[in-house]
C-alpha cells in the first residue's frame, strides 16, 4: 500500500533528500575532518577514564586506611558483638570492601564477610608506616576472586580490586590496574595490557597494533597505575569498500530508507500526539497495585500505576508512554494528571479512611521546579485530605543530588507527605548518599526478592539492602513478592510491608476498593 504523505511529510522528506544530496557531495571533504575529530576525542575520553579509574583506586586505598585508623581507635572489647556490628556497618557502607578482620599479633582473631573465612599467608609488603599489605594471588583467592587486604595496626580490609574499576565507565575499552607496580586487575579479565613502565604518562599510540593508549600514576598510600586501551579500527581500510558499494546502489537504497524513515517518524510523531492528548483530557487512568502488611494480610494503600487505552481500544504499555513522554518533557504533565485521577477515584475511600495512603510515582523532572508542590498542595485541600494520604516514591536513578531536589523533597516531608525511594539496588547510591537526602522509606526491587532462596548472585544483596534500609531507621517495602515463601522470608528479616501478585494484581480503583473492604472489613 503505497504511502499517503501529508504537508509536514513532504517538508520533511524535502529535508531528508536534501540532507543527503549534501552528504553525498560534501562526504569526500568531511570524511577525513570527522576522522581526525573522532580519533581526537576518543583520545581525550581515553585519558579522561584512565585518570577517573586512578582517582577512584586512590580514592578507595586512603578510605580503606582512614577506616582502619578508625577502627583501632574504637573502645570496643575485641571480637564482641558491638565490635563485629562496627565491622559490619563499615563494609556494608563501601561497595569495594568485601570483609574486615581482627588480628592478635600474627593471627587474625574474628572477622566479617570474607574474612571469616580464612586467613593469608606471610604478608607481600610490610612498610615502615606501618602498615601491611596481601596483593592479589592464590594465596589471598576465595571463590575465584583473589583479593587485596591491608592492615593497620589491629585490623585488615579485604578488597575486591574488581571493584576499584568502575564497570559503568569502562564500555568496550580495556583497563588495567598496579599497584606497586604490580598487576592488581584487569576489565576484561585475562586481558594482556602493556605493563605501565613501558608507557610514557599520558597517551600513547601505537600504529602496529592500532591501539590508542593512556598511562595515568598517581599515590598518596601505594603508588598507582592505571592503563586504558582503545583499539582504533583503521577508518578508511574498513569502510571504503562499504562506501564504494553504497555508492553503486546508493539510489536505491536512500529512497528505500526515506520510506521506511517516513513511516516511523509517521508513527512516532503519531503518538507522541495522541499522548500529549491524553494526557491533556485525563485519558491516562490510574491502576492500584495493593500494598499489605505482611504480617497481617490487611490492605495499608496502593502504588498507582499509569495505565493507556488508545481511541481505537489498543494498549500501549508504561514501558513506551512512560520514556515517551519523559523525551519530550510531558512526565510532570502525566505526574499532575495521575494525581487527579488518584484523587478522584479514591478520594471518599482515603477520607473515610485516613490510615489508607496511595503511592504516586515521581520523576526527575517533577523535581526541577516547585510545579508539582502548588499543584499538590491546592489539589489535596480541594479534596479535603491530608498530605499523608499521598505517598511519594523516587526511583534511585531520579534521585538528583541538586540543591533544588534536595529543598524540594525536605519541602514536601515537612508538609506531611512520605517520601519512598523505589527501585534501591538497582543504580550505584551508596549509604552516605542516601543518608543526605531526607527520606521514609526504601523499597527492594523484584530482582531482589526474586532471588530470595536462589543460588543467584544477587541472592545476598537483599539482606545488604534491609540492612542499609534499618541503619537508616527507613521502613520498608518489598516490590514483586509472588510466593509465600518469599513473604515468610521477608517478614523473618523484619519487612512490615509489601506488595506483588501474591497478594493482588494492579486493579482498576472499583476493583481496588473491593479488595479494601474484602481485606480490610466494612470502609
Amino acid at each position: 500500500m503505497a504511502v499517503k504523505l501529508g504537508r509536514r511529510d513532504k517538508i520533511y522528506l524535502g529535508m531528508v533528500a536534501t540532507a543527503i544530496a549534501g552528504a553525498l557531495i560534501l562526504f569526500a571533504a568531511i570524511g577525513g575532518y570527522v576522522w581526525f575529530q573522532s580519533v581526537s576525542a576518543e583520545e581525550t575520553r581515553l585519558q579522561k577514564l584512565a585518570e577517573r579509574i586512578g582517582q577512584r583506586a586512590e580514592n578507595a586505598i586512603i578510605d580503606a586506611r582512614a577506616l582502619l585508623v578508625e577502627l583501632n581507635d574504637a573502645a570496643l572489647e575485641p571480637c564482641s558483638p558491638k565490635h563485629l556490628e562496627l565491622m559490619q556497618d563499615i563494609a556494608i557502607a563501601r561497595t569495594y570492601v568485601r570483609g574486615i578482620g581482627y588480628w592478635r599479633a600474627a593471627e587474625r582473631q574474628c572477622g566479617t564477610g570474607l574474612a571469616e573465612h580464612f586467613t593469608p599467608p606471610k604478608a607481600s609488603r610490610i612498610y615502615d608506616s606501618g602498615m601491611i599489605a596481601w596483593w592479589p594471588g592464590e594465596e589471598t583467592e576465595v571463590g575465584g576472586v583473589q583479593l587485596f587486604l591491608m592492615r593497620f595496626g589491629r585490623h585488615d580490609v579485604v578488597i575486591d580490586p574488581r571493584l576499584l574499576l568502575n564497570s559503568d565507565l569502562l564500555e568496550n575499552h580495556e583497563v588495567g590496574l598496579w599497584v606497586e607496580g604490580l598487576l592488581m586487575t584487569t576489565s576484561p579479565k585475562g586481558v594482556v595490557l602493556p605493563e605501565p613502565e613501558t608507557l610514557e604518562q599520558g597517551l600513547t599510540v601505537d600504529s602496529k597494533t592500532q591501539r590508542t593508549m593512556a598511562r595515568f600514576s598517581l599515590g598518596t598510600i601505594f603508588p598507582i597505575d592505571v592503563v586504558a586501551v582503545q583499539h582504533i579500527q583503521e577508518f578508511w581500510s574498513v569502510y571504503l569498500p562499504t562506501i564504494l558499494t553504497f555508492g553503486a546502489i546508493g539510489i536505491g537504497i536512500i529512497w528505500l530508507w526515506i520510506v521506511i524513515l517516513l513511516k516511523f517518524s509517521r508513527s512516532k510523531l503519531g503518538l507522541l500526539a495522541e499522548l500529549k492528548a491524553a494526557i491533556a483530557d485525563r485519558k491516562i487512568e490510574a491502576y492500584y497495585q495493593p500494598v499489605v502488611d505482611l504480617s497481617t494480610g490487611q490492605c495499608v494503600g496502593a502504588e498507582s500505576l499509569a495505565r493507556w487505552t488508545t481511541e481505537d481500544g489498543s494498549r500501549v504499555g508504561p514501558d513506551v508512554f512512560i520514556p515517551l513522554a519523559e523525551d519530550n518533557r510531558l512526565i510532570s504533565d502525566l505526574t499532575i494528571s495521575m494525581l487527579h485521577s488518584i484523587l478522584t477515584d479514591m478520594g471518599d475511600l482515603l477520607r473515610r479512611n485516613p490510615q489508607l495512603s496511595i503511592n504516586l510515582n515521581l520523576s526527575a523532572q517533577d523535581l526541577e521546579s516547585d510545579r508539582l508542590m502548588i499543584e499538590l498542595d491546592s489539589a489535596i485541600k480541594q479534596a479535603k485530605l491530608k498530605p499523608a494520604c499521598i505517598k511519594l516514591e523516587i526511583t534511585e536513578r531520579a534521585l538528583v543530588d541538586t540543591d533544588e531536589a534536595r529543598k524540594r523533597i525536605s519541602t514536601l516531608r515537612s508538609r506531611g507527605h512520605t517520601i519512598a525511594i523505589d527501585d534501591f539496588g538497582t543504580g550505584y547510591s551508596s549509604l552516605s548518599y542516601l543518608e543526605s537526602f531526607e527520606l521514609d522509606v526504601l523499597k527492594i526491587d523484584k530482582a531482589f526478592v526474586d532471588a530470595i532462596d536462589t543460588h543467584a548472585v544477587t541472592s545476598n544483596v537483599i539482606v545488604h539492602v534491609i540492612e542499609v534500609a534499618k541503619s537508616l531507621e527507613l521502613d520498608i517495602i518489598a516490590e514483586g513478592i509472588e510466593e509465600s515463601h518469599q513473604a515468610s522470608w521477608l517478614v523473618k528479616q523484619g519487612v512490615r510491608l509489601g506488595q506483588g501478585y501474591f497478594y493482588a494484581k494492579p486493579m482498576a480503583s472499583r476493583e481496588f476498593k473491593a479488595f479494601v473492604r474484602k481485606n480490610n472489613g466494612k470502609q
